[in-house]
């Protein structure tokens, strides 16, 4: 960006708290910034952990020790350490409680008094997370970092980094327009987050109350999760908490100033600090993963749909810009920013299917074993009933029948129904959890 000179004289003597702190964006972020603007004059990054000792372990093992730095290393060399200490607090933190869990901490009003900037990059991404983990985070994190904010004398700019899925399933040319409080995508009223919690908490004593394994408590909840999102119009857990974030984040801010970040599908770097940096399983990565392992041999999608991914490096240099170019704008004013590659530079799902597996033939994914996973061109459906005509006729009527003969010959098959019934389940969620992504109108 030729704001790459007005970003680094930005960014000078700046004071940001960043949230999120181990995430997969939050970690190029922090490189970034290290990088081009060694003058910033302090950077509190806040990490989930229990006390300060904790919280600087996983940096130390997260962050600093992962390959995205090593271009840092080399420009600093010996001196890293130093330049970090000086530049860097660690935050013990939890921001799905008030005050975002840092009333015991010894740096709180330090913080308070010098932040001029939040960046809240802390979210689950997982399509199917336990309801109460993502409305923790995903919802609740918003509206607590929101309150924090206000509590800051000098404070300067919120940045909120949210989806561009937050839309759901719909088609076209999407503004970026804010989502307003008790707002449904499907029209269906009564949409209250303190409700959602009731809601969560009643299931959880229930749950409880029955006896329930930690197991069943984690099904629950993440099947919780999907049928709320459902029922206002949302596809899955992820989006629908995000959307209830933006809720809060725009009927609190007051006169905040804010900027919110929507990014469609966030994969590995383009170019900074090197191309291929990634790290985690998040969005379409288990799809990707799951017929790498050979688990996914099949799939319903229409193979001419576009799906619209952006690399991690120029959402963060899209943060960085939107905050230069804040200082331009009325001080009060929220501006959101979609980010995305699908109008200049779109690739279909037949293309990405094609990509996958020409690579994973030539670079299979090595198992537990260290034997070689061999994969197959996937088989395609371009509609949900030939999909699900499919999965009756070649599996679920074997499974039934095996199922019926298991029991017949005292559970001599046990283990075989057991795995194929595991694997059909997690194909079948899968597919429920990306439908509407894999048959995306533009």
């Amino acid at each position: 960006m030729e704001e790459s000179g007005s970003a680094i004289g930005f960014l000078e003597n700046k004071t940001i708290l960043i949230t999120g702190s181990t995430g997969f964006l939050a970690k190029i972020l922090l490189e970034k910034i290290l990088r081009i603007q060694p003058n910033v004059k302090k950077l509190y990054l806040l990490l989930r952990a229990t006390d300060e000792t904790t919280a600087m372990q996983r940096f130390c093992n997260e962050v600093m020790r992962k390959d995205l730095f090593k271009v840092l290393k080399e420009k600093w060399g010996a001196n890293l350490d130093s330049f970090i200490s000086e530049k860097v607090s660690v935050v013990a933190s939890d921001i799905s409680v008030s005050d975002m869990g840092l009333k015991g901490s010894t740096l709180v009003e330090e913080i308070k008094h010098n932040v001029q900037i939040i960046i809240n990059l802390a979210a689950t991404t997982n399509f199917n997370e336990r309801y109460d983990v993502a409305l923790g985070t995903n919802t609740l994190g918003a509206k607590h970092v929101v309150n924090f904010a206000k509590q800051c004398p000098n404070f300067k700019l919120l940045v909120h980094v949210s989806t561009a899925y937050i839309s759901g399933e719909k088609e076209g040319f999407i503004l970026e327009t804010p989502h307003k409080l008790g707002e449904s995508l499907n029209g269906t009223e009564g949409l209250n987050i303190e409700i959602e919690q009731r809601i969560i908490e009643q299931r959880l004593k229930q749950l409880k109350a029955n006896g329930a394994s930690e197991k069943d408590v984690t099904i629950a909840m993440k099947d919780l999760g999907i049928q709320r999102a459902n029922q206002y119009g949302w596809p899955n857990t992820y989006v629908f908490t995000k959307a209830m974030g933006e809720m809060l984040i725009n009927d609190l801010k007051h006169n905040l100033p804010l900027i919110i970040i929507r990014p469609t599908i966030v994969t590995s770097t383009y170019k900074e600090p090197f191309s291929g940096w990634i790290e985690g399983t998040r969005t379409i990565d288990s799809l990707i993963v799951g017929y790498a392992k050979g688990k996914l041999t099949f799939i319903p999608c229409d193979t001419n749909s576009i799906i619209d991914m952006i690399p991690a490096d120029m959402v963060v240099n899209t943060i960085i810009a939107t905050m230069v170019r804040h200082k331009f704008q009325p001080p009060y004013q929220t501006r959101i920013y979609h980010i995305g590659s699908s109008m200049r530079n779109p690739i279909k799902i037949g293309d990405l299917q094609r990509f996958i597996c020409q690579y994973f033939i030539e670079k299979p994914w090595i198992n537990g074993d260290g034997n070689a996973t061999k994969v197959k061109k996937i088989t395609i459906f371009n509609n949900m009933a030939s999909f699900h005509r499919y999965i009756t006729i070649r599996y679920l009527i074997f499974l039934k029948i095996l199922e019926l003969v298991n029991k017949a010959s005292c559970h001599s098959f046990e283990d075989k129904y057991i795995d194929l019934k595991r694997k059909l389940n997690w194909v079948i969620r899968q597919v429920q959890l990306y439908r509407p992504y894999l048959f995306f109108k533009i």
